[in-house]
């Protein structure tokens, strides 16, 4: 229960057909042994993350042309590959994001991680939380009839792990659901774009990783996108993958910037729970007044079980203005079209 974890950062050119994934799944694969290979005279290296959209990006803004180019089903041979890196090295993967179909919800696209042990896939994390208005892949929130676990945990020997994706991260609910599931590890799979990155005055992306940290009692591990412009537009990437131990402190964070990175740091699941079982202060779950707090039931972007139809940004621009009406926010802003 005392190991290291990866996080690592990749530098791709944006894809535009589902045939470019092989090639970016084989690098990733190389990449996660060639760190435990060259770190092994040192420490173990079992648990490694990727970031959002190292497979593929929804860069078009329909979804059939998502679901006629880049969409995948799951498990595939992506899948298989991680697995056999996974059983040849004992390790645990938390994939980049797959943009995903299932045949159970048909027209319908997930952004999707995998959590990836020596015996397959362990658990499929889909984004609750889709980064309104661009993002025009569906919640699982939205679908009528949905009935697997949105914020699934899963037991390992390395200890119990959950994942969430990027833009999920800035909603407290749901990482404080994956730690009252019990997770001791929590996984961050992002595409976090300037300039809301690890560099002040609007360093967010360092921000959030330390809080849900301290906030839950848990460690957090953080990959996040690293493309250039001209590789990933119309955004730039600033990287900074990091790790961070369960008081909020940063044990290892990349150099700010585009490109591969990989940075390690320990993880000591012993420790965790020696510091949950001992302290009585700053235990901020076994001292939450759930009762007090009520607005959960007053806001909410659109309905569980609310039909997500053909999605796209007018769609989205629209629930939008419809959730801010009923919050009293109704600024005056030009909308892009």
């Amino acid at each position: 229960m005392r190991y290291h974890a990866a996080a690592i950062q990749t530098s791709f050119d944006c894809p535009t057909d589902r045939s470019e994934i092989g090639q970016r799944v084989q690098r990733m694969c190389d990449m996660i042994g060639q760190t435990i290979v060259g770190y092994e005279p040192f420490f173990d290296v079992r648990l490694f993350a990727f970031p959002e959209f190292s497979h593929a990006a929804p860069i078009f803004d329909d979804v059939d042309k998502l679901i006629d180019k880049l969409a995948v089903p799951i498990p595939n041979e992506h899948t298989d590959c991680y697995q056999r890196v996974a059983k040849q090295f004992g390790c645990y993967i938390q994939t980049g994001t797959f943009l995903e179909i299932d045949e159970r919800w048909p027209g319908v696209v997930f952004n999707t991680t995998l959590l990836i042990g020596p015996g397959g896939i362990l658990s499929r994390y889909r984004k609750v939380n889709t980064w309104v208005p661009w993002e025009i892949h569906a919640s699982p929130h939205d679908l009528e009839g949905y009935d697997e676990p949105m914020f699934p945990v899963v037991t390992t020997e390395i200890g119990r792990i959950g994942a969430a994706i990027c833009y999920d991260w800035l909603f407290p609910e749901v990482i404080r659901e994956l730690a009252v599931g019990g997770a001791d590890v929590l996984i961050r799979v992002s595409a976090y774009m300037d300039p809301w990155g690890s560099q002040p005055p609007m360093d967010w992306w360092t921000l959030f990783n330390r809080t849900r940290a301290a906030e839950n009692t848990c460690y957090v591990v953080a990959s996040n996108q690293a493309a250039t412009f001209t590789q990933y537009p119309p955004f730039s990437w600033p990287g900074s993958s990091m790790i961070v131990d369960f008081d909020g402190r940063v044990l290892a964070q990349a150099d700010p910037g585009p490109g591969e990175k990989v940075v390690v740091a320990p993880i000591d699941i012993e420790s965790l729970k020696d510091a949950r079982q001992r302290r009585r202060g700053h235990s901020m779950i076994a001292h939450l007044r759930s009762s007090a707090y009520t607005y959960l039931d007053k806001v909410g972007f659109t309905p569980a079980g609310a039909d997500a139809g053909r999605l796209s940004k007018s769609i989205n621009d629209s629930r939008i203005q419809d959730a801010m009406d009923r919050t009293g926010e109704n600024p005056a802003v030009d909308r892009m079209q």
